[in-house]
C-alpha cells in the first residue's frame, strides 16, 4: 500500500518504470535499487563507469538579503569567509549542545544570497531555526519542492555531463549556472560517493527531462541510474557521516571526526561554547573505521567489544563492494585507548566478528 504522506520526486513515475524497489526516506518515497542491476552494479558503475542518482528529496532553501551571508556565517559551523562566490562549502547546523541539527551544503552567491542544501528529514528544522534567527530584512524561503537535484557520479561523469552541453571544467566544490535546452541549470561539482562528479539542480518541471536525456546520452559510457542503497555504500566506503547515524544532535562533530567543517576562530556560530569545551577537554568518544578479517558484516547499533569490555557501536555498516569486505564506522570510546591496526570484535547477531580498527576512507577517494 502507498503511503500518501511520504513525498515524491518529480521522476517518481520514471523510478517506478524502471522496477525501482521503494522505500521511506527522510520523509520521501525514493528509489533503493532497480531491477536488473541491484546495489552491486549500481556501485560497481560509479566506481568504474557513470551514474545517475535522484537525489531531489534533498531540501532547498535560499537565504537573501543585505549580509545574508553573513548571517549564515554566525549560524553554522563553517567559516564561509574562506571562500568566494562561486563556491560551495560543507558545514553544520548545530545546537546549543554541540549537537548536529543537520550537515549542510551551501553555495555562496554573493554577500546577499546563499543557497542551501540540507538532508530532506532535517530541512524543515533547519529553516525554522535560520527564520527565528533572521534580523530583517533577511529573508529565508523553503524552496525544497521548487527544484530537482540529480547526482552524475563516476570517472566517466564529465563525459556525460558535457554531452548535454553542460560545462564541467570547474574545480572541486565550486558551481556555475548554464542553459539546457533553454532551462536554467546550476552544475556543481559535489557529490557524495568519493569519485568525480556532479550534482545538477534543476527546476522541478524540467527534472524529467533532463534525467531521460542523462540516461539516453549516456549509454556509451555505461550509465546506470543508482539507487540510494548504493548511494549508502559508496559514501561509507569513503568514511562520509550520514546525519541520524554518524552524525546526530547525541553526536558533535568532534567526536565525528569533523573539526575541519568548524570555523574555530570564528567570533560565533550555534554551539560554539560548547563544541569549544569538548575540543579542550577531549571527546569522550571518536568514530573511527572498522574492516573486517572474517566474514562478519556489521549494521548499526551493534556492539563493539574488546575482551568482554564493551567500548562502542557500530554507527554505519555494510558489505563493501569494491574491497568484498565488511565495513563501519564505529563510535569507540577514547577511554579504551584503541588506535589504528588494533583488533576488536562485533557483536553480529550473537557472534564475535573480528574487525581492524582503521581511519578511513577504505578506498582511494577521487572526488578532485
Amino acid at each position: 500500500m502507498t503511503d500518501l504522506t511520504l513525498g515524491r520526486s518529480p521522476l517518481h513515475d520514471r523510478h517506478a518504470a524502471l522496477g525501482a524497489k521503494f522505500a521511506p526516506f527522510g520523509g520521501w518515497e525514493m528509489p533503493l535499487e532497480y531491477a536488473g542491476g541491484g546495489v552491486l552494479k549500481e556501485h560497481t558503475a560509479v566506481r568504474e563507469a557513470v551514474g545517475v542518482f535522484d537525489v531531489s528529496h534533498l531540501g532547498k532553501a535560499t537565504v537573501r538579503g543585505p549580509g545574508a551571508a553573513e548571517f549564515v556565517n554566525a549560524c553554522f559551523t563553517n567559516d564561509l569567509t574562506r571562500i568566494k562566490p562561486g563556491k560551495a562549502q560543507y558545514t553544520l547546523c548545530c545546537a546549543d549542545n554541540g549537537g548536529v541539527v543537520d550537515d549542510v551544503q551551501t553555495y555562496l552567491y554573493g554577500d546577499d544570497h546563499v543557497f542551501l542544501m540540507p538532508n530532506a528529514a532535517n530541512a524543515a528544522e533547519v529553516i525554522r531555526r535560520l527564520r527565528e534567527a533572521a534580523p530583517p530584512p533577511v529573508t529565508v524561503t523553503d524552496e525544497h519542492r521548487d527544484y530537482g537535484v540529480l547526482a552524475v557520479q563516476g570517472p566517466r561523469s564529465a563525459d556525460l555531463v558535457a554531452a548535454l552541453d553542460l560545462p564541467t571544467g570547474h574545480e572541486y566544490m565550486s558551481f556555475v549556472e548554464a542553459p539546457l535546452r533553454g532551462t536554467r541549470i546550476v552544475v556543481c561539482r559535489t557529490g557524495y560517493t568519493g569519485e568525480h562528479g556532479y550534482e545538477l539542480v534543476i527546476p522541478w518541471s524540467a527534472t524529467v527531462e533532463v534525467w531521460d536525456e542523462l540516461l539516453r546520452a549516456g549509454e556509451p559510457y555505461g550509465v546506470r541510474p543508482a539507487g540510494l542503497a548504493a548511494r549508502d555504500t559508496l559514501r561509507t566506503e569513503m568514511g562520509y557521516p550520514l546525519h541520524g547515524q554518524d552524525l546526530s544532535l547525541d553526536i558533535t562533530p568532534v567526536q565525528a571526526r569533523a573539526p575541519w567543517a568548524v570555523g574555530w576562530s570564528k567570533p560565533a556560530f550555534w554551539g560554539r561554547e560548547a563544541l569549544l569545551a569538548e575540543r579542550a577537554a577531549g571527546p569522550r568518544r571518536l568514530l573511527w573505521g572498522l574492516e573486517a578479517l572474517d566474514r562478519g558484516i556489521p549494521r548499526p547499533h551493534m556492539a563493539v567489544r574488546r575482551g568482554d569490555l564493551t567500548v562502542g557501536e557500530v554507527t554505519s555498516g555494510t558489505f563493501s563492494p569494491t574491497r568484498r569486505i565488511g565495513i563501519a564506522l564505529a563510535l569507540l570510546d577514547t577511554a579504551a585507548g584503541l588506535g589504528a591496526g588494533e583488533e576488536v570484535a562485533v557483536d553480529v547477531r550473537g557472534r564475535p566478528a573480528r574487525m581492524r580498527v582503521v581511519k578511513p576512507p577504505f578506498v582511494q577517494n577521487a572526488t578532485r
